[in-house]
């Protein structure tokens, strides 16, 4: 079973100039809302939309998820932040501390679920062609897709680690475990990444390295979990009457995502400054919860005041 057990220590993106950096997670991102708008096209065209709606729906979206997911970080996990470094609440740069590019370090999923409910409406308003239901139980099916990709991302970037396990199937999160000023005082090299390299390739730092403790890839479990959640939406929504019925498809994403959000959360490390732990449960897990109530709403309780589309 040691093939379920490894070191995670990989080259995090590609240096171009001075401290711009192109991140992995980045292009992460990038394949989201590029796969997200292709299913989304497919889906115009299944239905016989008009196309010049679809690029304006991109848009919305991808800057309703980005603030969304942002400004949710910041209010449920690094609310210090706004006091600390304002700039950098929007803006994808570092201003205390010396100014550096280092992407959005931080972005939550509940906040970037409430971002595109948010954006659909603004859409909505603007762009009369369909129901605002229509456009939540379709757009959740590229959502769905997308969210496989981010959580790839996370587990690049080493970040939202498990807890600590003992057993067959665990990861050595290297770059979580020693920041880049540790490794570079640790190990005597002053250029972080040969720093880094140097605890996987060089056998007189096995000390170190056995100090890292094995995690459950989280990101993994959810990752994998959300490919589920897609193809069960795609299933439903070409296989089967229930596209038609106005609601459910919104609904089942949200009891399926956030269902798998909540019980990932029994592994995963605690994001931030936790300022929900009631019950045994953390914040992510009680943020989760009114999602899935919504969901099992759309899904059974709801009736659209019209039937028109």
């Amino acid at each position: 079973m040691y093939i379920l057990k490894f070191d995670w220590n990989p080259l995090t993106g590609i240096d171009i100039i001075g401290n711009f950096k192109i991140h992995f997670y980045s292009l992460m991102w990038i394949a989201a809302f590029v796969i997200g708008h292709a299913i989304m096209k497919r889906i115009f065209k299944r239905e016989k939309v008009n196309l010049e709606f679809l690029d304006p729906l991109f848009i919305y979206t991808v800057l309703a998820t980005m603030l969304g997911a942002r400004l949710g970080h910041v209010i449920f996990y690094q609310p210090e932040l706004i006091g600390q470094d304002p700039l950098s609440v929007i803006l994808p740069f570092k201003f205390v501390g010396g100014f550096e590019f280092q992407g959005f370090q931080g972005l939550a999923s509940h906040g970037a679920a409430i971002g595109i409910i948010i954006g659909m409406y603004l859409y909505r308003k603007k762009y009369q062609y369909k129901s605002m239901m229509w456009i939540l139980d379709r757009i959740v099916i590229p959502v769905a897709s997308g969210a496989v990709f981010i959580r790839i991302g996370n587990f690049i970037n080493s970040e939202i680690i498990g807890k600590i396990t003992d057993s067959d199937f665990g990861v050595r999160f290297v770059q979580e475990y020693y920041n880049k000023y540790e490794i570079v005082q640790k190990t005597g090299i002053k250029d972080v990444k040969k720093a880094y390299a140097s605890i996987t390739d060089n056998p007189n730092m096995a000390s170190l390295l056995e100090a890292v403790p094995f995690r459950h890839p989280a990101q993994l479990y959810e990752s994998f979990s959300y490919i589920f959640v897609f193809l069960i939406l795609w299933f439903v929504y070409t296989k089967t009457t229930k596209k038609d019925q106005t609601g459910f498809l919104f609904g089942l994403f949200l009891i399926l995502l956030w269902s798998v959000r909540f019980f990932v959360e029994f592994v995963k490390e605690p994001q931030g400054d936790e300022f929900i732990n009631w019950f045994g449960l953390n914040t992510g897990q009680w943020l989760s919860v009114p999602f899935i109530l919504i969901g099992l709403y759309f899904m059974f309780i709801f009736k659209p005041k019209t039937t028109t589309k």
